[in-house]
């Protein structure tokens, strides 16, 4: 059977402005140093996938920035075009009916284009696993991180730990939870962080699709029906900004779980979901005073500071804990402890009219 990878690349990443920007999102930052985010999860993938079995959703705005970042890896129509955003079922299922009628079903592989793996073999063997159990049970396979501390910032699944074999029943999906919850969590043993991540066959995704949202399935189907035809690009910029957003969770995986439907694959691959500028130092090297410094930078007598400069020189004095970003048309300076705050800059920016900074 056809291994298939999906990318979901439609994020805005505005955590990470002023760097990240709705033509350049943070999947196509190198944020690590190496490569492009998206790339990254690209050259990933391509360990389970074949690289012309890949494909990327994307926003309409970010096509060409997408195109150009991933020429010399993916084909150009495997760049999929989202008129609007739609949450991740409509994504997801907007991948499959493109997988479906174009070529053929398969095991869908879906990660999203901004994480960081640190542990590639731990990464492939995961998925691997998934994949096959995908394809021999016929059910929904999530993948799910091993815990390594009690995080509030992340959604759980639970799972029956005591059955055999690497992939175990899904029971139920948790919202993030509080501090004290989060540490009876890792205490249990049967939870796992939720990565976002899925394998599951194009035929089977698009079954639940039908019985669990079918009115959204219903839209999809337009869109199915025109495709290979002159009419292709004109059903889906007339019919996907009317697909109701959604998350896949809600959709699909909290009620399939219900019923048995839904297996997850747990483990540690070295999986940090990269949300904000905090976040950098596990993907970069601090230096001997805890600072992240990239760029044109003066740093005296700072501590435990992240201080980014894209072309100006960027100087810092006797400061700490502090998140300081240059571009070539806007500063950025908060606590390291407040960076996930920075999105209520791009509100705020929105709110004014300030469009040619967003």
């Amino acid at each position: 059977m056809n291994i298939y990878g999906v990318i979901m690349a439609g994020g805005g990443g505005t955590r990470f402005w002023p760097l990240s920007r709705k033509e350049t999102p943070k999947q196509l930052l190198n944020l690590t140093g190496k490569e492009l985010m998206v790339n990254e999860a690209i050259d990933r993938l391509a360990f389970v996938a074949d690289k012309s079995n890949i494909f990327i959703v994307t926003n309409v705005t970010q096509v060409p920035s997408m195109l150009e970042a991933t020429k010399e890896r993916l084909k150009s129509d495997h760049i999929l075009s989202e008129p609007s955003a739609r949450n991740t079922a409509a994504c997801i299922g907007y991948a499959a009916m493109e997988i479906i009628r174009k070529y053929g079903d398969g095991v869908m592989i879906i990660t999203p284009a901004d994480h960081y793996i640190k542990d590639e073999a731990g990464f492939v063997r995961i998925l691997n696993e998934a994949v096959r159990t995908a394809e021999n049970t016929g059910k929904l396979v999530t993948i799910g991180i091993t815990p390594t501390f009690p995080s509030s910032g992340f959604g759980y699944i639970r799972y029956d730990k005591n059955e055999t074999g690497d992939a175990k029943s899904v029971i139920e999906f948790k919202e993030k939870p509080d501090e004290a919850t989060a540490k009876e969590y890792l205490a249990s043993g049967e939870y796992a962080w939720n990565s976002g991540m899925f394998a599951w066959k194009a035929s089977v995704i698009l079954d639940k699709f039908k019985e669990y949202i079918p009115d959204i399935y219903a839209d999809l189907e337009k869109i199915g029906d025109a495709m290979n035809t002159a009419d292709e690009k004109a059903v889906i910029d007339e019919v996907y900004p009317n697909i109701r957003k959604i998350s896949v969770d809600y959709a699909i995986m909290e009620k399939a779980a219900t019923t048995g439907d839904v297996l997850v694959v747990p483990g540690e691959m070295g999986w940090n979901d990269v949300g904000s500028f905090d976040m950098m130092e596990v993907l970069r090297d601090k230096d001997e005073n805890g600072n992240i410094l990239e760029g044109d930078v003066v740093a005296v007598d700072c501590k435990d500071s992240i201080i980014l400069s894209s072309g100006k020189t960027l100087t810092a004095v006797d400061v700490e804990g502090l998140v300081i970003v240059e571009t070539k048309d806007a500063i950025m300076v908060c606590p390291k402890e407040k960076a996930q705050s920075v999105k209520k800059i791009v509100d705020k920016l929105q709110e004014l009219g300030r469009s040619e900074l967003l």
